[in-house]
């Protein structure tokens, strides 16, 4: 029986469901997703040539790919990228793959970043740079630095900002403050390891194929969480701001840890599927206490 563009994806798209058991709207998604990185062409075009014949070379190529995602692979690995914010970044096993719930912190932080003002913000645990560079093109004239302590995440950071132009944020290795000690912020931002280390999903789904030191931190899923909120003021300017994405269950072990350590103004924002995902506090200094 002859292959058509169409027939191929929706034939992927019933096996998705049945074999991931993803929903109607995902694995329609993901085998379209497998099937424009094969025939290298865009949505569009997907959909314009749905009854073309798909030559037998690209049936080949495509059952290889979807075997892959079949096996559990996530199919940003396999295609190398990911759509974050509308730039699309490199994307390798050595990063956390970008996710929708994470455009919360984004947001959040673009909101108390002044569009023209000169403001220093840090971003923790950078991966694929994806929170850092999407501020950096949202802000132009802010100053942003990522910090990893995965050498490896970090070129693929480096690699992205190149490829998307944004020469004005800074990349330096280490854990967490011990890359930038001495240094203040206007805005620290952080999507740190939140789940708990013998939570079930860690073996399950996509997590199986990630770094596991990018997902779990401890037995609550806090550890990474609490060291950060425990430094970040004396890297803080007055009444500068610290941003954190949780767990869906975590925001008021959050907004207490960061009440303990000083900060006022805290809040919890939600998702877009009305999860609690980032917590935010202010500095509530005027002046600095510090020496400069």
């Amino acid at each position: 029986m002859t292959q058509t563009v169409r027939s191929t994806w929706v034939g992927a798209q019933q096996r998705l469901i049945q074999e991931l058991a993803l929903d109607t709207g995902d694995a329609k998604f993901e085998a379209q997703l497998l099937l424009q990185h094969t025939l290298e062409v865009n949505r569009a075009w997907l959909l314009a040539h749905e009854h073309d014949t798909l030559p037998s070379k690209s049936d080949t190529d495509f059952e290889a790919l979807l075997t892959r995602r079949l096996l559990g692979e996530p199919v940003a690995y396999i295609l190398g990228c990911r759509e974050f914010y509308g730039l699309n970044l490199t994307v390798t096993p050595d990063t956390l793959i970008p996710r929708p719930d994470t455009e919360t912190l984004v947001e959040a932080a673009l909101e108390k970043i002044p569009t023209d003002a000169n403001c220093t913000i840090l971003d923790l645990g950078t991966g694929t740079g994806a929170v850092a560079l999407a501020i950096a093109k949202h802000r132009p004239h802010a100053q942003v630095t990522a910090v990893d302590a995965s050498h490896a995440a970090l070129r693929i950071a480096e690699h992205n900002a190149k490829q998307l132009g944004l020469a004005h944020v800074n990349f330096s290795l280490g854990h967490w403050f011990s890359a930038v000690e001495g240094e203040r912020f206007n805005l620290i931002v952080s999507n740190p390891p939140y789940i708990e280390q013998h939570d079930p999903h860690l073996s399950q789904g996509d997590l199986r194929f990630e770094p596991m030191s990018a997902l779990a931190s401890g037995a609550d899923g806090l550890d990474d969480i609490r060291e950060i909120i425990a430094h970040s003021l004396i890297h803080l300017l007055p009444q500068g701001w610290l941003m954190l994405e949780h767990g869906y269950n975590q925001a008021q072990l959050v907004a207490d840890l960061m009440a303990e350590s000083g900060f006022v103004d805290i809040k919890t924002i939600q998702d877009l599927g009305g999860n609690d995902r980032v917590t935010i506090g202010k500095n509530p200094l005027i002046v600095s206490t510090h020496w400069d």
